[in-house]
């Protein structure tokens, strides 16, 4: 049949609104699928469920937490090598007598002290006098000569009995008095005297000392006596120095 001029204006109209209908038909089927995958997104329960949230590469812990203890003990390490490798003080000076690390040579002779209680002689001074374990002092002693007097000194000076005693005093912190009613660990009594003698060596033999103990200056094979009396030993025992001093 055709659409000439004889056709109603129902048969024009009717074919218009097939033509809307098929012209519809294909958004109205895509608002349908929409609706029917927001339906699938959501929960038994009518909600939405929320949207998945891609994370980025899990960091392990348990590396990190054994790194950093690494590290601390490291650190530990270090503090406690510093500390025990720091070099300790060196001991006060003595009279102006300093503690060195090494012995000197350029200054070195020896003396010699005896020590006569009631006419006995005694162990007059230890072996280790002078000698710590990170230095030594000008003045000191060792055990394989005992009762001599080490001298050796960097320097060309003047030493005294009272600067050994005081070394004595500081290195093995005891009190080492030296007087005239006083030596060491032996105190006059008032039925008690202190007779010196003092042998510098030079032929006349042991000679009687009036003055300060203290004040005797040291020379090379000197033989200085210390009696607490009585009895008076006279002469003075004699002193034999060892091969080498």
């Amino acid at each position: 049949m055709g659409s000439g001029p004889g056709q109603s204006k129902a048969e024009a109209n009717g074919r218009d609104q097939k033509g809307q209908a098929g012209i519809l038909s294909r958004p109205l089927a895509t608002k349908t699928r929409a609706k029917s995958s927001s339906r699938a997104t959501k929960s038994k329960s009518g909600r939405r469920l929320p949207p998945k949230v891609k994370s980025g590469p899990e960091i392990p812990l348990l590396p990190m937490l054994v790194g950093g203890a690494l590290v601390a003990v490291a650190i530990v390490l270090i503090i406690v090598s510093v500390v025990n490798n720091k070099p300790a003080p060196s001991p006060a000076s003595v009279d102006s007598i300093p503690c060195d690390q090494l012995e000197h040579t350029d200054v070195h002779y020896h003396a010699a002290l005896q020590i006569i209680y009631n006419g006995i002689p005694v162990t007059p001074f230890p072996g280790n006098v002078g000698r710590l374990s990170t230095c030594f002092y000008w003045l000191h002693s060792h055990a394989e000569s005992p009762g001599v007097i080490h001298i050796e000194s960097p320097k060309d000076r003047s030493f005294n009995l009272g600067n050994f005693f005081d070394i004595w005093a500081t290195s093995l912190k005891t009190p080492e008095p030296l007087d005239r009613t006083h030596v060491s660990t032996f105190t006059l009594t008032a039925d008690q005297k202190m007779v010196i003698y003092v042998d510098n060596g030079d032929g006349k033999g042991p000679q009687i000392y009036d003055g300060d103990p203290r004040a005797i200056v040291l020379k090379s094979h000197q033989v200085i006596t210390i009696e607490i009396t009585p009895p008076t030993v006279s002469p003075p025992p004699k002193f034999t120095f060892e091969n080498g001093l």
